[in-house]
């Protein structure tokens, strides 16, 4: 009988070995074909530039290399063929991919696999009948009145709280020349209020000691290794890292098993405390969803894109404010004239009616998104063979994808000053005028256009009037231009420090 079982153990041996043997033959042969399949030794200067990295050499960032490829382009249109993927910066490509032929442009399962993982079934992560319910959903929470007024309460009371007293402590006597990571400030503004509107929850990551938080630790880190896989050569790559759970697959996983404690011991708290009364996202979704694994997925995706974004668009518009001070000014005068003469020795809460009246400062944030939107590209799949507006045919598969930062460097889409910081170019008669969504897809357009728009545009609206009130925001080495991080938005290598003063101070 020892026998047996030793011969048993011996063969269960042999084939947990030839098993996987054969499994990672297998994943090099199929590496191996879709190496050849791509033909990265196509001698196109598109695709020997990307391979060798020597755009690097010229341009700091990716996006800024795409956009002197697509100006160059007749079209607007570019194909990096070692990608299989079509970018493009033609509004007429655009509203085509986002409305015209929407049906033909999902997200697709090339994306889902990619954000799988850390999104599950979340709306920016499904097509089809789920993503048709929650945005459903979606839309009848965000779309109301209680619900963004709830919205404005948190952001007020974070502004108030914990964002002036902090930018105070370091524009403090004696403290003129301590330098303080705006992005970084941004970054936790935005997630305690994200948090505290999707979960009920207060993370207090903005408090003057800047504590760190597991959980928000785990979403960045989460995010930024979730991105790396698209920017993976081969899906095979991360695919086998992840089977043998390895580098960063293995980092990925550990912090999304953080990330998913920490969403269910939020669902159990809230089932336990009841949610009818609660005004939170989750408390809302969990009134119509008993799926504890889908709510946790639906309010993720919420998660990361009412914090990501928002600190991104804050971030790049103050450190265009730092760099245009005339622009700083005109919205100074703009706040007088609607909130009456103030001392910038004492803050005034601006009401939403207010800021509706302040349509420079709306100019100047849409301009800065025009500049720098938090999510510079973004892709479809292709479902069926077509051909685009500008005469490009897409086949069948192929990655399409519309870039909304080369979008704004477009002299053909805004004109000769393009690259100019302009706010006065959304003005018409002193009044803001919105612009195409498919000229301007900060917000998305078409059937998949933003929900969450109005409530960003008003959180972004609360904190720039609350600083320029008070403070003067200058970044630390003005020469120096924003690099970006790899990652589902845009986020600045190494933050933006900058220098933060009382106004009449200096």
């Amino acid at each position: 009988m020892g026998f047996d079982s030793l011969s048993v153990q011996s063969m269960s041996s042999t084939f947990c070995v030839l098993f996987f043997s054969f499994t990672f033959l297998f994943s090099l042969f199929s590496l191996l074909l879709f190496i050849l399949r791509l033909k990265p030794w196509c001698n196109c200067e598109v695709c020997r530039s990307y391979l060798s990295l020597s755009w690097a050499k010229e341009f700091g960032n990716l996006c800024d290399w795409y956009t002197h490829l697509l100006r160059k382009s007749p079209t607007g249109t570019i194909h990096v063929h070692v990608l299989g993927n079509t970018i493009t910066a033609n509004p007429e490509n655009v509203e085509h991919i986002l409305k015209t032929r929407f049906d033909n442009y999902p997200k697709g399962k090339p994306f889902s696999v990619i954000l799988g993982d850390l999104l599950g079934r979340g709306i920016f992560n499904v097509d089809g009948d789920s993503w048709k319910l929650q945005r459903k959903m979606a839309s009848l929470e965000l779309g109301s009145v209680s619900v963004r007024s709830y919205a404005f309460e948190i952001v007020t009371s974070e502004i108030q709280s914990r964002l002036i007293p902090l930018l105070s402590s370091f524009a403090a006597a004696g403290q003129e020349d301590k330098v303080l990571d705006l992005q970084d400030v941004f970054r936790r503004f935005s997630f305690d209020n994200i948090c505290k509107f999707s979960f009920g929850l207060d993370p207090g990551c903005l408090q003057l000691s800047f504590p760190i938080s597991n959980f928000a630790a785990a979403f960045d880190l989460a995010s930024k290794l979730s991105a790396e896989r698209a920017m993976s050569a081969s899906p095979i790559i991360w695919k086998f890292k992840r089977f043998l759970n390895l580098g960063s697959e293995k980092k990925l996983k550990e912090a999304i098993k953080t990330i998913n404690t920490f969403a269910t011991e939020m669902i159990n708290q809230r089932r336990e405390m009841g949610f009818s009364n609660h005004k939170d996202l989750l408390s809302r979704f969990m009134a119509s969803i008993d799926d504890d694994n889908y709510l946790r997925d639906i309010v993720i995706s919420f998660l990361l894109a009412g914090r990501d974004t928002v600190a991104s668009a804050l971030t790049s518009f103050f450190y265009l404010l730092s760099q245009h001070p005339h622009v700083e000014a005109a919205i100074r005068n703009e706040l007088e004239r609607v909130i009456g003469s103030s001392s910038p020795h004492q803050q005034q809460v601006v009401s939403l009616e207010q800021m509706r009246e302040m349509h420079y400062l709306n100019g100047a944030i849409y301009e800065s998104m025009r500049l720098y939107p938090p999510i510079q590209f973004d892709s479809k799949f292709c479902q069926e063979d077509d051909i685009l507006p500008d005469g490009t045919f897409v086949q069948k598969g192929t990655r399409v994808t519309y870039h909304p930062y080369a979008m704004g460097r477009m002299e053909r889409v805004w004109g000769p000053d393009c690259l100019q910081f302009k706010p006065e170019r959304w003005l018409h008669n002193g009044v803001f005028r919105p612009e195409s969504p498919y000229k301007y897809p900060v917000f998305q357009a078409g059937l998949r256009v933003c929900l969450g728009k109005e409530m960003a545009l008003v959180e972004m609206r609360s904190v720039v009037v609350s600083l320029v009130q008070q403070f003067d925001i200058r970044v630390a080495d003005p020469n120096q231009a924003p690099r970006f991080a790899p990652g589902l938005t845009a986020t600045v290598r190494g933050g933006l420090p900058v220098l933060v003063q009382h106004r009449g101070t200096h």
